[in-house]
């Protein structure tokens, strides 16, 4: 494994742990960031345990860093680290750091751009340019936010910790939309490779731990029903030369059953309660597509005209007219398209050029994959909207 992907898969995980040596993130993140640049001086390859090597040298670096400062603060940090085991005992009701760490960067303390920002950073180890481009604002202002979280992270001593019972129901919103939105980065990533499987399985093994953790929450067991459905297709989603394949053009003999099955008992044990929330119904949507040979998409757009309810935002409307297309043809979800404002989003006019196409209006398609295309930041997607234009042309 080289040290990039060894960057990818193992910071967020190393960040984690040394928060709950140190008691700090800042301090944590800094001190792991170290250990990676020694490993780059010293590594002609990789140790046996490498996450273990870069969190030791990580607490080390952090003593350092400590002793070089005169703060009294500075200085009972420096003898807690000191006389602590390399392996301190966990705490709270869940043996997992990263699941903390979530908690902690989605305190209500902070704003939701701030929350998910510093989950992001600190979970997925994306970079900041990253997180702006998937949250399609500038740079500046994401990088603004995580410095700003961090800072009263420290100073009003948010805890690093799992809420008690009593408190998890206030604060489980959050935490879902960031591991829904770590999955997606890692389904389909802003920038380099379409898809970052560290990313994916990670959520995953966090939205299993949250489940165990609240069993009797529909929509934590909607979102893992949801990711599970959503994993199982990815093997078929890049094809053999690391083309995109989009969902009607996949080998299904290539997903995955058994996560098949799990999910879709996952989306029956929680839609039988009668509720269904927003994971619920996009895990519904999901079950559909991954239900036979072909999607039933009249059923999907039932499933979508009730998410719209829940969840009235441009995305989610975009998503129904792609269902509206199929069910209706491609006119009436066009004219739905037409009146949607996603600046920057360039799965819109992907999608607009997508109908624009099937109905036999060739100069705007192009016009609309040219908008596309320039608007892509992943080179994977970039590449189909690529092909598909030049098939056009």
């Amino acid at each position: 494994m080289d040290l990039e992907t060894l960057y990818r898969t193992e910071y967020g995980r190393c960040v984690a742990t040394l928060t709950r040596v140190l008691g700090d993130i800042g301090l944590a993140e800094e001190a792991v960031q170290d250990a990676f640049a020694v490993a780059l001086q010293k590594w002609d390859q990789p140790p046996p345990n490498p996450g273990a090597w870069i969190v030791t040298t990580a607490r080390n670096r952090a003593i350092d860093r400590l002793r070089r400062e005169s703060t009294r603060q500075a200085r009972h940090a420096q003898a807690l680290l000191l006389h602590q085991p390399d392996e301190p005992q966990e705490v709270g009701p869940v043996r997992d750091d990263q699941l903390r760490m979530i908690f902690t960067c989605c305190h209500p303390a902070l704003s939701p751009l701030a929350q998910t920002a510093l989950t992001l950073r600190l979970l997925g180890g994306l970079e900041v340019g990253e997180i702006a481009r998937a949250y399609l604002v500038p740079e500046a202002t994401i990088s603004q936010r995580i410095v700003r979280a961090k800072k009263k992270i420290r100073d009003a001593a948010i805890p690093y910790r799992v809420p008690e019972g009593a408190e998890l129901p206030d604060r489980l919103a959050p935490v879902l939309t960031v591991l829904y939105l770590v999955f997606n980065e890692g389904y389909a990533s802003t920038s380099g490779e379409l898809l970052r499987t560290d990313l994916c399985l990670e959520a995953i093994r966090l939205a299993r731990a949250l489940a165990e953790l609240m069993p009797d929450e529909p929509e934590v067991i909607g979102l893992l029903a949801l990711l599970l459905l959503t994993e199982a297709r990815r093997p078929a989603r890049v094809g053999p030369a690391g083309e995109l394949v989009v969902l009607a053009e996949q080998d299904r003999s290539l997903w995955n059953r058994e996560l098949i099955a799990e999910g879709h008992e996952l989306v029956r044990r929680c839609l039988r309660r009668g509720q269904p929330g927003a994971y619920q119904l996009q895990a519904a949507i999901n079950a559909v597509h991954t239900d036979g040979p072909a999607t039933d998409w009249t059923q999907v757009l039932a499933l979508y005209d009730q998410l719209v309810q829940h969840v009235p935002t441009p995305i989610v409307a975009l998503n129904r007219a792609v269902a509206v297309a199929e069910v209706h043809g491609p006119a009436p979800a066009l004219a739905i398209i037409d009146e949607l404002d996603l600046p920057g989003y360039h799965l819109l006019p992907a999608a607009r050029a997508d109908l624009l196409t099937r109905l036999g209006r060739t100069a705007d398609a192009l016009a609309a994959y040219d908008e596309a295309i320039s608007l892509a930041t992943n080179d994977t997607e970039r590449a189909f909207l690529q092909t598909r234009r030049a098939r056009l042309a």
